[in-house]
C-alpha cells in the first residue's frame, strides 16, 4: 500500500479521513503541537488515531519553532489584523503545514491529506504550503472533494465500527500558544455577541495585580524578573492574565476565499505582549521607524493570513522588523484587572523621552526661541507658497 500522511487533529473530519483512507493507503497520522495541548490530550489523540486504523501516529512539538518562525515577528510588528485579531489560528496553520509536509518527505510518502472543507481559509494555507514544498506529493481532501455533511461522516464511521461521541459541541475551541479561537452559532451571523460562558477562561481574580515584562531587542525574556525562553514566558503571562478573563473579542475580517468571516477569540498573553511591546517601541524608536514599521507589519500580517508565508518578500519584511528591534530593550509594567489591563509605564536605557533635551510643553534645553521661530517659518514655507499661488 502506498504511504499517505494525514494532518490529524482527532476531530470528526480527520477521523473520517483516517478511516476511509486506511482502506486504500498506509496512513501515517501526524499532529503538530503549536501550543495548548497537554500530555494527556496528546495521548488521547494518539489512542483514537490507532482506533481509526492508522499505521503510525506522530506528535510533533513545534511550539518553539512556531515562536521563532512566526510569533516573534508578529510581536516585532505589533500585528493585529483589522486592529483587533492577533492571528492566533492562521499563524499556527502555516507552521503545522510546514512540519507535516517535511515529515511526509522524510518517510517518502506519496500522498498527503487534510480534513479541510471547501469553504474556509485552511484549505488554501495547507494546499499552498504542500504544493510549494513538495510538488511531487499528491494532495487528497475527502471532505472537500466529496462535499460531505457532518451526519454523513458520522454514519460512515458507525458503519465501520467507530461509534464514538460525535455530538457537535456548542462552541468550537482551538487553543494555541498565541491565543484561542471560539466559534459558535452567534458568530455565524452579524448581530449577536458570544456569551460569557463561551470563552474557555472565566473570571477568577478581582484584585488588581502588577506584572513586570522585560524585553530584550523586542523579545519577551522575563516575566516578573524570572527569565525564560520567550515562548515559555508567553505561557506564563497567559496563565497570570487568563484568570482575569482578559483578551476577549470578536474579529470580523475578509477570508481568503472572498467572504466575510466572524470569529471570537481569547488571547490574553498575545494582546498584553503586543501592547506592552508597542509602548516600549514608542519610547525607543524614532518616528520614522514607527511609521514605516506600521505599514510593513500590516502587509506581513496580511500575507501570513493569506498563506503567503513562503514568498521571499516575507523574509525581506522579517529582516526589517528584526533590525528595528535593536534598541527595543527595557521593562514594561502592566496592571491586570478584571476583563482588561493598563499599561503603567516603561523603563529603558534607550528611552528617547530624555529630560536632557527638555520636557514636552514645559521647557526646552536644545534650542533657543529664535531657533524655534526660524524652524517654524521654514516648515510652513511650502503651505504658504501654495496658498499664495492658489488663493
Amino acid at each position: 500500500m502506498k504511504k499517505l500522511v494525514i494532518a490529524y487533529s482527532g476531530g470528526l473530519d480527520t477521523s473520517y479521513c483516517a478511516v476511509s483512507l486506511s482502506k486504500e493507503f498506509e496512513v501515517h497520522a501526524v499532529s503538530v503541537n503549536t501550543g495548548g495541548f497537554t500530555k494527556e490530550e496528546i495521548n488521547h489523540i494518539e489512542s483514537n488515531a490507532y482506533k481509526m486504523g492508522v499505521a503510525t501516529y506522530k506528535n510533533i512539538d513545534a511550539v518553539a519553532t512556531f515562536y521563532q518562525k512566526v510569533v516573534k515577528y508578529l510581536i516585532f510588528g505589533n500585528v493585529l489584523k483589522n486592529n483587533t485579531y492577533p492571528l492566533s489560528v492562521s499563524a499556527e496553520r502555516i507552521i503545522q503545514a510546514i512540519e507535516i509536509v517535511e515529515y511526509a518527505k522524510s518517510i517518502d510518502a506519496e500522498y498527503i491529506a487534510h480534513g479541510s472543507t471547501g469553504a474556509g481559509n485552511d484549505q488554501v494555507r495547507f494546499d499552498m504550503i504542500f504544493q510549494t514544498l513538495a510538488p511531487g506529493i499528491k494532495i487528497i481532501t475527502p471532505i472537500r472533494d466529496e462535499q460531505l455533511t457532518r451526519q454523513q461522516e458520522i454514519d460512515y464511521l458507525k458503519e465501520n465500527g467507530i461509534d464514538m461521541s460525535w455530538e457537535k459541541a456548542k462552541y468550537s475551541i482551538n487553543k494555541g500558544l498565541w491565543g484561542t479561537s471560539v466559534g459558535g452559532e452567534e458568530t455565524l451571523s452579524s448581530e449577536k455577541p458570544l456569551p460569557d460562558e463561551a470563552y474557555p477562561s472565566q473570571l477568577k481574580h478581582a484584585e488588581d495585580e502588577k506584572v513586570k515584562l522585560t524585553f530584550s531587542k523586542g523579545e519577551l525574556v522575563a516575566v516578573n524578573g524570572i527569565e525564560n525562553n520567550p515562548e515559555i514566558n508567553i505561557e506564563v503571562l497567559n496563565n497570570l492574565a487568563s484568570v482575569y478573563a482578559i483578551g476577549r473579542d470578536i474579529h470580523v475580517g475578509d477570508t481568503i476565499v472572498g467572504i466575510k468571516g466572524r470569529v471570537g477569540f481569547e488571547a490574553a498573553a498575545a494582546l498584553i505582549t503586543i501592547k506592552a511591546h508597542h509602548l516600549l517601541e514608542k519610547h525607543t524608536l524614532t518616528k520614522w521607524q514607527l511609521q514605516h514599521k506600521e505599514y510593513i507589519a500590516s502587509f506581513y500580517g496580511m500575507h501570513l493570513h493569506e498563506g503567503q508565508y513562503l514568498d521571499p518578500v516575507m523574509r525581506d519584511m522579517e529582516a526589517f522588523l528584526q533590525s528595528s528591534q535593536d534598541k527595543v530593550t527595557g521593562e514594561v509594567t502592566v496592571t491586570l484587572k478584571p476583563y482588561h489591563f493598563d499599561l503603567d509605564g516603561i523603563s529603558s536605557e534607550h528611552d528617547l523621552m530624555s529630560a536632557k533635551f527638555g520636557s514636552y510643553g514645559e521647557e526646552n534645553k536644545g534650542w533657543s526661541a529664535e531657533d524655534a521661530k526660524g524652524f517654524i517659518k521654514i516648515l510652513g514655507n511650502q503651505n504658504k507658497i501654495y496658498q499664495h499661488v492658489n488663493s
